[in-house]
């Protein structure tokens, strides 16, 4: 990963490749966690798992490793961990909302209003204590909708309740807690107050959001994101959650592939609008990762796959939610267990372990190169830009994908490059 890049895989995966990399027959690896990545580490060719305190080139850690041993350390130039320093600055909450305003009124002053405008893709949201009265002021000019208090760095739908009275606000500043567990990082006093989406996009009655992986495996001033499109999933509701209902039904499960959802609404409302739809969705992966290229602390030993959990109204428009910095591993049915399987072995393939990349792929596996330095166009004969002036990226997130011709071709080249 060359410095200065910013690489990420919208819903799939992304890599650079450094020039000083050679390619290792032989990778050895920890993994702190017990789910599917813990299989696919196992049964990649060459990878060797060590134990304790036995020397690594690859580990798959947990956010307490980071915080507690990464300054402490030295990683050698081909070593690779699964996070960044500070990736919290996208992932709690409360800053994701901080970075994104920031950066809007950056756009906006730099850019024009037109511009700006191209980031309210998250509902209006305010911290909790700091920005209460902000929030009151904003509450009573819109007296009767329903808004949803969130605890800035809780997961699973932990801590969460929805209010449409400013008492019960007063009565949660009182007593301070209504969250589960009073035993996370972060006293529960700290939470956002987001309005609520109340005109969800349905599907048999059902409300449902969209869990895309993002894979960035660089973060600087300059940018790479990548983006894929055919492991991304659809949580119908938070799985966490639903699993738990009396007519859950654990072979099935409770999951969509997004190429799925794609030919619904397609068929429901023209492609037009459902390719408008997804470049929007493009949208809201670029202007949330730039939102932080400053921030991030840009490292070549760091990259990132990151949940994002996006929600779509009955108007198509698509709303960011959060985005999770350990998206769930851990298969909640067996087609779920070989999404995830494949999504996992495509990220260590653009993490690019081997060196087997040239680093001029535009597709690797299910991941789709959308930024590099700049806009990265299609290959599909679409004109770049739209008659409304939106970027076309080369992304195909619920498109079919050629995922296997892709790989068997990266192997072939590089046998060919050995040979």
């Amino acid at each position: 990963m060359s410095k200065g890049k910013v690489v990420a895989a919208r819903a799939q995966y992304g890599y650079q490749r450094s020039k000083d990399r050679e390619p290792r027959s032989c990778i050895r690896y920890k993994c702190a966690l017990i789910n599917t990545i813990t299989d696919v580490l196992r049964q990649r060719p060459g990878w060797t798992e060590v134990k304790d305190d036995g020397e690594w080139d690859f580990y798959w850690c947990d956010v307490g490793w980071l915080r507690e041993n990464f300054d402490h350390i030295y990683m050698e130039e081909h070593v690779r961990i699964c996070h960044f320093r500070n990736h919290y600055e996208l992932t709690r909450k409360n800053f994701m909302v901080k970075n994104l305003k920031r950066f809007r009124k950056l756009l906006e002053r730099e850019s024009g209003r037109l511009e700006a405008a191209k980031c309210d893709f998250y509902p209006k949201t305010f911290e909790l204590p700091s920005e209460y009265h902000l929030f009151v002021e904003e509450f009573r000019k819109n007296p009767g909708i329903t808004w949803i208090m969130k605890p800035v760095a809780r997961s699973q739908g932990k801590g969460i309740f929805l209010f449409r009275k400013l008492k019960d606000i007063m009565d949660w500043r009182k007593d301070g807690s209504r969250a589960d567990d009073q035993k996370d990082e972060i006293p529960v006093e700290n939470y956002v107050a987001q309005r609520y989406i109340e005109n969800p996009y349905l599907i048999g009655g059902r409300k449902f959001d969209l869990r895309v992986y993002v894979l960035v495996t660089s973060v600087g001033k300059a940018g790479t994101f990548w983006s894929g499109h055919r492991n991304p999933d659809i949580h119908l509701t938070n799985v966490a959650v639903q699993k738990t209902a009396p007519d859950y039904d654990p072979e099935k499960g409770c999951k969509w592939m997004i190429q799925h959802l794609r030919h619904y609404l397609t068929t429901k409302h023209g492609p037009e609008a459902v390719e408008t739809l997804f470049q929007n969705v493009d949208n809201i992966f670029i202007k949330s990762l730039q939102s932080v290229q400053k921030i991030i602390i840009n490292d070549k030993h760091c990259f990132e796959l990151y949940g994002y959990d996006i929600l779509l109204d009955e108007d198509l428009k698509p709303w960011l939610l959060e985005v999770n910095a350990s998206p769930s591993l851990t298969a909640s049915s067996q087609e779920d267990y070989e999404l995830k399987s494949r999504l996992l072995e495509d990220t260590l393939n653009v993490v690019d372990m081997e060196g087997r990349l040239t680093g001029k792929e535009k597709r690797v596996g299910g991941f789709d190169l959308m930024w590099n330095d700049g806009p990265v166009s299609r290959d599909d004969g679409q004109q770049d830009v739209l008659s409304n002036g939106n970027f076309v990226a080369n992304t195909h997130l619920g498109c079919v994908n050629d995922r296997k011709t892709n790989l068997r071709q990266i192997l072939k080249s590089t046998y060919t490059k050995k040979s």
